[in-house]
């Protein structure tokens, strides 16, 4: 677990804002009868375009420039051939790395008419997000910030993912400390000034047991049952926090 210094933190607000910029774009690019390789070459491109580079591609031996999860799969999806359709939820999570520093960053996408139970569990995740965020200050610790996720998720109806959390980034991009979507107030390590986290819920509309496929990165949902993911990276700051993949 490290803290990073104010340079530090600039160089990876810098990375960010090209991962929210590319967010943006996907938002407007994707549609039905796209296929996920095409989305996976247009993060490719507009990255490097920026003077980022997607450090997913190769990580761990991961081929493609971003995660592409669609529909009950919650996580590392593999760009493919395969097409989005009407009604489809997409999740991109991606990292954009610059001048060493890294970022993460993850959206969950409707493409076309999505069912509204659907589009609402979608919505209620980016709120569990925001939810736990606010919690953060130095001073608060690790468990506060799943207590308060996992708290809106379920009185919104949602099962946590407990198998995947969340996590510390800097110059590598899973660093410590590791951070869960669930968990107990005044619990876990303590929350100082420039520590930089990936905090990420990934809320299911079933149950929160998960699989993986035989590719040997999809995890989907035991049941079939469809999952959104939204993911930040936030600097904690001497009064709270700062999102550094934004604006």
């Amino acid at each position: 677990m490290t803290i990073k210094s104010p340079r530090e933190i600039k160089l990876m607000k810098e990375a960010g804002h090209i991962n929210f910029l590319a967010h943006q774009e996907m938002e407007k690019y994707m549609k039905p009868g796209i296929t996920t390789k095409e989305i996976d070459k247009h993060i490719y491109d507009f990255v490097t375009n920026l003077g980022g580079y997607p450090s997913c591609l190769g990580y761990e031996g991961f081929p493609g420039s971003a995660c592409i999860s669609i529909n009950d799969e919650v996580v590392h999806g593999i760009p493919s051939s395969r097409k989005l359709k009407n009604g489809d939820i997409v999740k991109l999570d991606f990292t954009v790395r610059k001048a060493g520093y890294e970022s993460d960053m993850t959206r969950t996408y409707l493409i076309g008419e999505v069912k509204p139970r659907i589009k609402q569990m979608v919505l209620d995740t980016e709120a569990a997000l925001y939810e736990g965020l606010k919690v953060l200050k130095p001073g608060a610790r690790i468990g506060d910030i799943g207590h308060a996720i996992s708290t809106y998720a379920h009185e919104h109806g949602l099962s946590v993912v407990e198998a995947l959390v969340g996590h510390g980034i800097g110059t590598d991009m899973h660093e410590d400390p590791e951070v869960p979507n669930f968990g107990e107030k005044d619990t876990g390590i303590v929350l100082k000034e420039g520590m930089v986290l990936a905090i990420e819920p990934m809320l299911n509309l079933g149950t929160k047991e998960v699989v993986m496929l035989d590719d040997g990165w999809t995890i989907v949902t035991e049941d079939g049952s469809p999952s959104a993911h939204f993911e930040h990276t936030v600097a904690i700051t001497k009064d709270g926090y700062e999102i550094l993949t934004g604006e």
